[in-house]
């Protein structure tokens, strides 16, 4: 089984995030791709605070739910952040990770992200910031614009997201990371994947995270930005399938939407794998 956490852009959901490699995946793979807390469908308690405890909480409750108790994780940015530490807490859980263009240890602000996370509601600013995300404007397409945008503005949407990341946005930043103590807590093989043209997240930080993880290899794409998995999707699932290898192989199950109860909130899914 392996579970897909996707970014924190504004208007981001599981599905956007990783629709282009659903159908691969799931050929081998039982894949499965929640809505984080805070993001995309899944409700949102009264009076939430957005911790990383609290993504924890959720994520976890979510895989109790559907009696998941072992995955390989393939961690997007934000998500990769909280698969590091959901590894870091209960590594028996987790046997092997992909972190994409991830965060997780503390990085000088960048431009890019303090205007993704400063994000605020019109066509225009969402069309600016996609085009921060890739390397080619070209993908920014009308569509894609229009759908994340309707996406950041449904109803209490905003509210969270602003409330998630609030300036001074660099203390966002070092509440995802994980402390360097505690990396020698994840002994599971870890497979880095990062854009060298990123915006967002430098490339520096996934040369850092390999130099950290008892068991890393980083693999480093050319003109790429942040959205490895749509500039260089082919490659992207050849990259995580090999890694994943056979040994994960389950298409006993397809996809699931609408979600799984957890304790306290319903959780959006889909259920839908990745080259060196």
């Amino acid at each position: 089984m392996v579970l897909l956490i996707h970014g924190s852009g504004p208007g981001v959901t599981a599905h956007a995030n990783w629709r282009p490699i659903f159908p691969a995946l799931s050929q081998n793979f039982r894949v499965i791709a929640p809505d984080m807390l805070g993001f995309g469908y899944t409700a949102i308690p009264d009076d939430m605070t957005f911790t990383m405890d609290t993504w924890l909480s959720h994520l976890t409750g979510f895989l109790d739910a559907l009696d998941i108790e072992e995955c390989a994780i393939v961690g997007n940015s934000f998500g990769g952040a909280v698969a590091l530490h959901l590894t870091a807490r209960q590594p028996e859980r987790v046997r092997r990770v992909v972190l994409m263009g991830s965060s997780g240890i503390s990085f000088p602000l960048t431009p890019g992200l303090d205007a993704v996370w400063g994000y605020e509601p019109s066509r225009d600013a969402m069309r600016e910031m996609l085009r921060l995300f890739a390397f080619r404007n070209d993908l920014v397409g009308d569509e894609l614009v229009e759908d994340r945008y309707q996406a950041s503005m449904r109803p209490g949407v905003q509210e969270a997201y602003s409330a998630m990341f609030p300036p001074p946005r660099q203390h966002s930043i070092d509440a995802l990371a994980l402390p360097e103590t505690a990396f020698g807590n994840i002994t599971c093989e870890t497979l880095l994947i990062h854009g060298w043209d990123d915006r967002i997240v430098p490339v520096d930080v996934s040369r850092r995270l390999a130099e950290l993880l008892p068991h890393a290899r980083l693999h480093i794409i050319s003109e790429c930005g942040h959205w490895v998995q749509i500039e260089k999707a082919d490659e992207f699932r050849t990259l995580v399938s090999d890694f994943l290898g056979t040994d994960l192989t389950d298409t006993s199950s397809a996809a699931v939407t609408g979600g799984a109860p957890t304790p306290s909130h319903h959780t959006g899914v889909a259920d839908s794998v990745l080259h060196q």
